[in-house]
């Protein structure tokens, strides 16, 4: 079931981008004559992929403070390319809200994009762009109360996309 809801946040995040027309769900520019995605970065000059995504958040989140979060949950292995997942235990971080700002300013340094920015009641959702990738970096709870904090990107190319939709469809009934 975990991984059902996985799956559906994640086609949820792709979904939500590409529908609406925001910066990060354009398709103009990305991927190769194929439709891939992994042409995107070179195209636009860079050179993301999972594992440089996944390094960029891991690197901004430990040099704010945090320590990375063993997760349960698994990537279904047809996604790893397509979506990141780093969660930091927020209980060992001095102040996980400070740590949080922290790393969302280092990655906007490196070239991350903010594109929304979404605060309530204690919850603070930001989207971040880059180079095709979406970045969903989330603080919600407060100090001496449940506190969690991630940071969840998916690659928004055509190629995953389809992925997305087709993990989704087949674990609809699950």
């Amino acid at each position: 079931m975990r991984k059902a809801s996985w799956a559906a946040a994640a086609a949820g995040v792709v979904l939500l981008v590409a529908g609406c027309g925001g910066e990060g769900g354009s398709d103009e520019g990305k991927g190769g004559s194929d439709g891939s995605s992994s042409a995107a970065p070179a195209e636009a000059g860079g050179s993301l992929d999972a594992a440089t995504v996944t390094k960029e958040i891991e690197d901004a989140a430990t040099a704010a403070g945090f320590t990375e979060k063993p997760d349960d949950d698994d990537i279904p292995p047809a996604l790893k390319d397509c979506m990141i997942s780093w969660q930091p235990d927020a209980e060992k971080a001095a102040d996980s809200k400070k740590s949080y700002d922290d790393t969302v300013a280092t990655l906007t340094k490196g070239g991350w994009k903010e594109s929304q920015d979404f605060e309530q009641q204690g919850s603070t959702i930001k989207s971040l762009d880059k180079n095709g990738w979406t970045l969903k970096a989330s603080h919600q709870g407060q100090k001496d109360t449940f506190v969690l904090v991630q940071f969840i990107a998916t690659d928004n190319g055509p190629a995953c996309e389809k992925l997305f939709r087709e993990d989704l469809e087949k674990n609809k009934d699950s």
